[in-house]
């Protein structure tokens, strides 16, 4: 972005907040509860039942209450005498979104401020009345900003009850940026219970002004959404964050990352639609995913330093993005050397526009940094500034590849337009490869006109390559335009390949 907020107009700015907001609800772990959770009796043959529930211990009857969303669970303290205290010393659960009129587990874009101050009273009278622990608070549909006072005193009560999980959602308002110019509450970092931790719209708090033993102990997962935090300030969360696991980050569209990775626990790194500056990956053992997906007109820079686990790795612009392994800048036509190698990286992902010669010119360089690639992933760029389309012979004369030649299984090539200079590395790819089992090709939409005929065209290529007999060949059309898909945080963490989620122009879903 070019301009700062201060300098945007007013409707502007509001439409950007309301794009931002919509990708970080997205992105967002599912609500912990859900409205469609109840509880139900089973009628004996005369229409009577006997009450067994009633009959469990206290502990069953808590886990039981803090499945229900918060007003149901509070609901139940009418049941009967014996059902009187369970809520109140049941694990909190609490989604402010079960509070709206029309509660639901869909969390509105728009909520209007009458609604956002009844739920921020409600939100408060829930926390004063409840009296055990906390297990999750997942606060998204109040003008927070409106409500300091109040934040403040909730987060003293979170921290005093042991709170395991929050959310804190902070509404975006035509001030947006006005706002993140004050520190939120430091009181999160004593919440020594924590084990997860999403903040969106927010200043991080100044941890030069913290205690010495300021620190997440029990922290394993943190999710900063269009949060102002000083490159000092992440250090130092790294530094006090023992059990760290996954850290993820979505739309810092204004305020650019600096990152630099030195934990003995993180094990996994999401950054998504995000201004990138760098990140340097200086001391990560454990890191096994290295997912970026930042805006396009910015140029990151990717330093890769001791990360041994490191196993996917994606998707990296090859037209503006710079990486460098150890002190080796890599570069179209460089000699790849053993310390230039990244031998564990399985998954990998790069955007290319193939129509833009020194883009195109750098993929052979790139691929041989990862000889033992069992699964890659080619993200076309469409682009209206050819400078020379590359040939078959291009590819030819590259010379040999090792991971397309003896490692390669699966290749994926999404937003496929058939252009000459694609079907040209398609065709050097298909004569290369000795071990692919699946080649699945999406195209861009609007860009597929008839499957025989794809299909058809595909299947000229492997004639006589030897792994024509074991390839399965899938074709489909993207339903989405380019670079249009939504990525959510769970999808980045927990599936196996999670740029192989396909959506097609059919209306289907799947995943390979």
């Amino acid at each position: 972005m070019a301009r700062r907020g201060g300098d945007m107009d007013p409707q502007e700015m509001e439409a950007l907040f309301g794009r931002v907001l919509s990708r970080i609800l997205h992105a967002l772990p599912h609500l912990p509860v859900s409205v469609d959770g109840d509880l139900c009796i089973l009628f004996d043959a005369d229409g009577g039942g006997v009450d067994r529930l009633s009959r469990l211990p206290d502990a069953l009857l808590g886990n039981i209450v803090a499945r229900l969303p918060v007003k149901d669970a509070a609901r139940t303290a009418v049941l009967s005498r014996r059902w009187r205290p369970v809520w109140r010393s049941a694990p909190l659960v609490l989604a402010d979104a079960h509070l709206l009129p029309a509660a639901g587990d869909e969390i509105p874009k728009h909520v209007q401020d009458s609604v956002s101050s009844a739920v921020a009273a409600a939100v408060s009278r829930i926390l004063a009345a409840h009296q055990g622990p906390i297990r999750c608070v997942h606060l998204s549909c109040c003008y927070m900003d409106h409500h300091r006072t109040k934040v403040a005193r909730w987060l003293q009560n979170l921290a005093a009850n042991g709170v395991q999980e929050l959310f804190l959602i902070n509404r975006p308002c035509p001030n947006s940026l006005e706002m993140l110019a004050k520190h939120m509450p430091s009181t999160i970092f004593s919440m020594a219970a924590l084990t997860r931790l999403y903040l969106a719209f927010w200043r991080f708090p100044d941890t030069a002004a913290l205690p010495r033993g300021a620190a997440f102990p029990c922290l394993r997962e943190l999710g900063l959404c269009f949060v102002a935090i000083e490159s000092s300030d992440m250090d130092f969360v790294l530094a006090r964050s023992p059990v760290l696991e996954t850290l993820c980050f979505e739309s810092h569209a204004i305020f650019p990352l600096r990152l630099r990775l030195v934990s003995q626990s993180l094990r996994c790194v999401l950054i998504h639609s995000s201004k990138l500056d760098s990140i340097t990956v200086v001391d990560a053992p454990r890191l096994e995913r290295l997912l970026v997906k930042h805006n396009m007109n910015s140029r990151a820079e990717i330093k890769i330093g001791h990360a041994p686990a490191l196993h996917l790795f994606g998707s990296f612009e090859l037209g503006n993005d710079v990486l460098q392994v150890g002190n080796t800048i890599i570069k179209a036509g460089m000699q790849v050397t053993p310390s230039s190698m990244f031998r564990s990286v399985k998954v990998l992902a790069i955007r290319v526009r193939f129509g833009v010669r020194n883009e195109a010119k750098m993929l052979p360089s790139f691929l041989r940094c990862f000889p033992n690639l069992e699964t890659l992933h080619i993200l076309t760029r469409k682009t209206t500034e050819s400078t020379g389309r590359l040939n078959l012979k291009f590819w030819q004369e590259s010379g040999a590849i090792e991971c397309i030649q003896s490692h390669i299984e699966m290749m994926a090539f999404h937003d496929f337009r058939g252009e000459r200079s694609e079907l040209s590395f398609l065709k050097f790819f298909v004569e290369s490869a000795q071990m692919m089992k699946m080649l699945l090709i999406e195209f861009a939409k609007g860009c597929l006109g008839s499957v025989d005929e794809a299909k058809s065209t595909v299947m000229s290529l492997f004639a006589g390559k030897r792994c024509a007999e074991g390839c399965k060949v899938m074709i489909c059309e993207n339903r989405l335009e380019e670079d249009g898909e939504l990525w959510d945080f769970e999808r980045g963490s927990e599936l196996s390949d999670p740029f192989a989620v396909f959506r097609c122009s059919k209306g289907c879903r799947f995943i390979v």
